[in-house]
């Protein structure tokens, strides 16, 4: 079942991006899994009738470069039509390259400044706490943006204000911008970083959808005043082999020889593409 979720998603993925001719592949493929998780896997509370409901979870992408996933999982939970979707990036859409709080149903920040999404995530919890909801505030977050010292205060924050309704979903392929993250500026170990700033650390395999599920939905049951981050081990490029592990596919689109290989491994036909 979530196999047919996460298959859909980065086939969304891709012919969106076709359609728009913009859009960051890699950085999306990789959470296909993530948001699988989180929006089909009865984690979050959420009403497909109604974005604006009080008592929802909310989604924050810190990675916001990485909107196309989180477009995909919106259209199928029903927030937003296909043609809105394939409106990406174009004249008049809706849908930028980083999601815009405000124009879009279930996008809860403006992202796309990378290391900030968390600590807008910290001020929502904070505020939900305060006013004694059962709301859970989750936050995508790039590996790459653990070298912002932004993080680290917004860490630092959210232990000391014991936001035990924070889970930060760490999406961590190993890559950034411009190459591998331990070559860039190093941020191992994080374990052990993240538990020194007070959270509750688990790893995963980011792209075992059950195991995701299941880490989340043990999260909700347990009581404490401690926020969480699960470091989920993914590939960027997820799903398409030459774009794997491969650094320059941060930025490209395929070329017409390309998009066909792409087409076939992930099973898009031209029915897809209309």
């Amino acid at each position: 079942m979530y196999e047919d979720i996460t298959k859909e998603i980065r086939k969304d993925i891709m012919v969106t991006a076709l359609k728009g001719k913009a859009g960051h592949l890699a950085s999306a493929l990789s959470m296909a899994e993530i948001v699988t998780a989180l929006y089909f896997g009865e984690v979050l509370q959420y009403d497909k009738d109604n974005p604006n409901w009080e008592g929802r979870d909310k989604v924050i992408l810190s990675k916001g470069h990485a909107s196309l996933a989180l477009y995909s999982a919106l259209y199928r939970i029903g927030y937003l039509t296909k043609e809105q979707l394939h409106g990406f990036c174009q004249e008049g859409s809706l849908l930028g390259g980083e999601p815009k709080r405000g124009d879009i149903p279930g996008v809860e920040a403006t992202t796309g400044s990378l290391g900030h999404g968390l600590s807008f995530a910290v001020g929502i919890a904070m505020a939900e706490k305060y006013k004694k909801t059962l709301n859970r505030i989750y936050v995508i977050q790039g590996d790459g943006e653990c070298q912002e010292g932004s993080v680290w205060e917004a860490a630092l924050s959210a232990a000391h204000h014991k936001l035990g309704n924070l889970t930060v979903i760490l999406d961590r392929n190993q890559l950034q911008a411009m190459g591998d993250t331990e070559e860039i500026v190093g941020i191992e170990s994080l374990k052990e970083k993240w538990e020194s700033f007070g959270f509750l650390v688990t790893e995963v395999d980011g792209h075992d959808t059950e195991r995701l599920i299941a880490v989340l939905q043990k999260d909700k049951r347990d009581k404490t005043e401690r926020p969480r981050i699960i470091i989920a081990h993914t590939v960027k490029g997820k799903g398409i082999s030459f774009m794997e592990n491969v650094p320059i596919w941060h930025y490209r689109m395929p070329n017409a020889e390309e998009q066909i290989i792409a087409n076939q491994e992930l099973g898009i036909t031209k029915e897809d593409l209309l």
